[in-house]
């Protein structure tokens, strides 16, 4: 037999090259194993950790490095300090209950000996009165409730009734003042009762039936509801029309929005998601805060509703706000959160010390404004030039490097990719003094209704939840203008039915027209 030698075949594998590529894609499996880890342990942290953003006790900003702190922290102006005495530290003092009730009605109850125990008991003299002690305890009467019935009366004249040559009309009735729902049983208070609980305490409307069949009143959800939009499209979507146009008028508006579940909305499920777009003013001008809903997230909506304004418009990274013709403002308290996330994700600032770095910068800016507080809009511009200016300069050169040498999609490079893609924004506070830093206000504006969505849930129909639009808006600039919502409420039902078109500005907010019993005692 013959016997063939077999030579191995050269199948000119390149097996430095193949080890290489396996080399990398184990590389990336790596890094993206680490970011789904990571991805994890931010979503722990924000289920189960603390949601506070702010920096433990005591801790200021560090120097930054790179960062000339002498030149940024100087003020050329600033007086040398002056000795002064240093007195001890006095604990404040507890508030007496005297100041904790003042303002509230009171109601004395005398506690006296009965007469047969005036007599003293070892000699038979009357005892006298030589001092009292005086206590006082909070009392509270649950909701009240009582039917207004409203008699109009009418008058004749009896001569003129006989002379049929007079022009007068015989008869005269008492006219009673418009009621803010005709053919309703609810009062000015009810209506009030009905938007301030659900609005401002964020008790749905079903509950408060229930509340009120307690009382032995059958008032069903469906007629509560009717209240509210049917109020709300009368007299409150006039007030809210007026504040669009001072709220236009202004420089300064900031903006945000939150997601609201309508069930019959037309073309959608009853599970998709809906917006409340909330706009708010500035520093400068009467404080405003107005919500707006609208079936989507489309930049078309911010567009049409800031159509003719041309300011600065402060908000988050949302690239639907950049169809506006405003000056888009950037929120530093976004940037910074971008960092933190990095570093719950990494499980402590010992485990990224570079996103730690990067979340300084904005914890210096921030330190910065904390001192400006009480600066003009001027000096505040000034005083950020000299010394804000340079530390985002610094911050810029370490965006670029810190993106330079990051891999994959971490949060660190996702936090670095924020803020290079929004950093004109960020810039643009330098402006104006006038401009804030973050657009927090907006953010805490928006809550209480964030809060309040949590007990109601959804919102029927597409009206209702443009009422509680127009209806939160009017409630948040009550507050913001140190107003009691019921009682401003109150008084808008009762006397704007009974008002002319030209006294709508005094129904305002902050008008100075608004009767002393709707404002808060600021003492």
């Amino acid at each position: 037999m013959e016997t063939i030698n077999q030579q191995p075949q050269d199948n000119h594998i390149d097996w430095k090259a193949r080890a290489l590529a396996l080399e990398t894609e184990l590389a990336e499996t790596k890094s993206e194993l680490e970011s789904l880890k990571n991805l994890i342990r931010l979503q722990n942290h924000r289920a189960f950790g603390r949601s506070s953003e702010k920096v433990a006790d005591g801790q200021e900003p560090l120097p930054l490095e790179g960062f000339n702190e002498a030149e940024a922290t100087a003020d050329p102006d600033a007086p040398e300090p002056e000795w002064e005495e240093v007195k001890p530290h006095k604990r404040k003092k507890r508030r007496r209950q005297k100041d904790l009730l003042k303002g509230l009605p009171e109601k004395v109850i005398e506690h006296k000996l009965a007469d047969e125990e005036l007599a003293c008991s070892c000699c038979g003299e009357q005892r006298s009165v030589i001092g009292k002690h005086e206590t006082r305890e909070l009392e509270v009467i649950p909701a009240q409730v009582w039917v207004n019935v409203h008699v109009e009366y009418a008058y004749s004249c009896k001569a003129c009734e006989k002379d049929e040559s007079t022009e007068e009309p015989a008869v005269v009735e008492a006219q009673k003042p418009k009621p803010p729902l005709p053919g309703s049983i609810a009062a000015p208070s009810m209506i009030a009762h009905t938007m301030d609980q659900k609005y401002t305490m964020g008790v749905p409307l079903y509950r408060q039936a229930q509340q009120w069949q307690r009382l032995e009143i059958a008032l069903s959800r469906q007629t509560l509801s009717n209240w509210v939009i049917k109020a709300s499209d009368l007299w409150l979507d006039p007030l809210w029309n007026r504040m669009k146009e001072f709220l236009l008028e202004q420089d300064i508006i900031l903006a945000d929005e939150t997601t609201v579940q309508v069930l019959q909305e037309d073309g959608k499920k009853a599970t998709s998601k809906s917006y409340m777009w909330l706009y708010q003013s500035g520093r400068d001008g009467p404080p405003i805060v107005l919500l707006e809903y609208q079936p989507s997230r489309s930049g078309a909506h911010p567009k049409e509703f800031l159509q003719g304004f041309s300011g600065f418009l402060c908000t988050d990274g949302y690239a639907g706000y950049n169809q506006t013709d405003a000056i888009r403002v950037g929120c530093s308290s976004h940037g910074r959160r971008k960092f933190i996330e990095a570093i719950e994700a990494a499980g402590g600032e010992a485990k990224a010390p570079r996103a730690v770095e990067g979340r300084r910068f904005f914890d210096q800016l921030f330190h910065l404004e904390q001192q400006w507080a009480d600066k003009s809009p001027e000096e505040r511009h000034q005083l950020r030039q000299i010394h804000s200016k340079p530390v985002l300069e610094a911050f810029s050169a370490w965006l670029h490097e810190t993106k330079a040498n990051s891999q994959g999609r971490s949060l660190l490079r996702r936090a670095t990719e924020y803020c290079l893609s929004q950093w004109e924004a960020l810039n643009n506070f330098l402006l104006d003094g006038r401009l804030e830093i973050s657009n927090n206000a907006a953010e805490r504006s928006i809550k209480p209704y964030v809060i309040s969505r949590k007990n109601f849930l959804f919102c029927n129909t597409p009206n209702g939840a443009q009422a509680s639009a127009t209806t939160f808006s009017l409630i948040e600039s009550a507050k913001a203008n140190g107003l009691k919502p019921f009682e401003y409420l109150k008084h808008v039902f009762t006397h704007l039915p009974n008002a002319t078109s030209s006294e709508l500005d005094s129904f305002l907010p902050w008008s100075l027209s608004l009767p002393a019993h709707c404002r808060m005692n600021r003492e």
